[in-house]
C-alpha cells in the first residue's frame, strides 16, 4: 500500500460524517453492514443502556465505526428516559484502539461535519461529554488513541487492575492527537503528567492510571463488571433533571471548550501530512500494525523503535 493512502484514509476523518448503520438501522438487505457491525447498543433497561465495542481482533476504529458510534451517540441525546450509559467491549484485550489506516479517502470524504461543526470524531466526544446522561468507560485491555480519548470524553473511567492499558501513542508515529487529550488530560492529572503520557506515547497501567487521575478506579478484574454495573444501576435510579442539572453546572467549570477541541483537531489534521508521520506510518504497517497481534499488544514498544528517515 502506497503511504499517500494510509494518509489520505487519515486525513478522511477530517471532513467524514455519521450514518446510521447500527443494527436498528442498516440499510435495506445490506449484507456488508450487517458483517460490519461494530457498535452494538443494549437497553438493559430503560434507564441504563450499554455500548459495546466489537470489531475484533483490536477493535480498530474506522470509517465505519464512526457512523455507527454517532448513531448510539444521537440515540443517548434524544432518548428521554435513559440516564446512564456504559462502553465496554467484548473483544478480549483490547478496548477500543487507533484509527483504521486501510480504507479510501471515498469512504468517508462525501459527508459534512457534525452538529457541532466540527469533523465526527471530535464532534462526538464534545456531545458524549455534553449529553444529559452520565457516561461510564469500563475498560478492560488496551484503550488507545481513540479508545483513550472516547474513555477521556466520558464523565467516569473505570479500569481492570490486570488487563486494562491506556495510551496516547501518536507522537511514536509523528502525529499530533486529534480527539482531545491535550485539551482534557491537563485538568485531570496536571500539565507534567499531561504531557508525560502525550511526548513518550508509553502504556500507561491501570494502577498508575488511578494515581494519575487518567481514571477514576483501578480495581480488580474479577470485580470490574460488578462494580461498574452497580454504579450505572443506583444512578439510573435517580431524578434525570437533576442528573441533567448537576452535570452541567460540572461541565461548565470543567470541560475544555469546543473550540480547545477543534484546534487539537487541525494539529492533527497538519501533522498527518508532513513526510516525518507518512514514513513512520509506513514502517509501522510494514511490521504488522493492524495484522500483527504482537504489534498492537506492544505499540509502545515497536513505535519507540521506529527511525526517522523522512527529514
Amino acid at each position: 500500500m502506497k503511504i499517500r493512502l494510509l494518509v489520505a484514509a487519515v486525513l478522511s476523518l477530517g471532513i467524514a460524517t455519521s450514518v446510521p448503520v447500527l443494527a436498528e438501522a442498516t440499510s435495506k438487505g445490506s449484507p456488508r453492514a450487517v458483517a460490519k457491525q461494530e457498535v452494538l447498543l443494549a437497553r438493559v433497561t430503560p434507564e441504563y443502556w450499554r455500548v459495546t465495542f466489537h470489531n475484533p481482533p483490536f477493535n480498530i476504529f474506522g470509517p465505519e465505526s464512526i457512523g455507527q458510534l454517532n448513531e448510539a451517540i444521537t440515540a443517548i441525546e434524544r432518548d428521554p428516559k435513559v440516564k446512564v450509559v456504559v462502553f465496554d467491549s467484548d473483544v478480549p484485550n483490547f478496548f477500543l484502539t487507533h484509527y483504521d489506516f486501510v480504507p479510501p479517502l471515498t469512504d468517508t470524504t462525501s459527508l459534512p461535519n457534525g452538529p457541532t461543526g466540527l469533523p465526527p470524531l471530535p464532534d462526538m466526544l464534545v456531545r458524549l461529554s455534553k449529553a444529559p446522561v452520565v457516561s461510564i468507560a469500563s475498560i478492560r485491555g488496551r484503550a488507545t488513541g481513540v479508545g483513550s480519548e472516547l474513555a477521556l470524553a466520558s464523565d467516569m473511567r473505570f479500569a481492570s487492575r490486570e488487563k486494562a492499558l491506556l495510551s496516547q501513542w501518536e507522537i511514536g508515529a509523528a502525529l499530533v492527537p486529534g480527539g482531545g487529550p491535550m485539551a482534557r488530560l491537563p485538568s485531570l492529572m496536571g500539565r507534567g503528567r499531561a504531557l508525560e503520557v502525550l511526548l513518550t506515547g508509553n502504556d500507561i497501567d491501570a494502577e498508575l492510571a488511578e494515581r494519575y487521575g487518567y481514571v477514576n478506579r483501578a480495581l480488580p478484574d474479577a470485580e470490574l463488571d460488578r462494580f461498574v454495573d452497580a454504579m450505572a444501576r443506583r444512578i439510573a435510579r435517580f431524578d434525570k433533571q437533576a442528573i441533567r442539572d448537576i452535570k452541567h453546572l460540572v461541565d461548565v467549570v470543567s470541560l475544555p471548550s469546543d473550540e480547545q477541541i477543534g484546534a487539537g483537531w487541525e494539529g492533527f489534521i497538519s501533522s498527518v501530512q508532513r513526510p516525518q508521520a507518512q514514513q513512520r506510518i509506513k514502517q509501522l504497517m510494514e511490521r504488522g500494525l493492524q495484522k500483527n497481534a504482537d504489534v498492537e499488544k506492544r505499540l509502545a514498544d515497536y513505535t519507540g523503535t521506529l527511525g526517522d528517515s523522512a527529514k
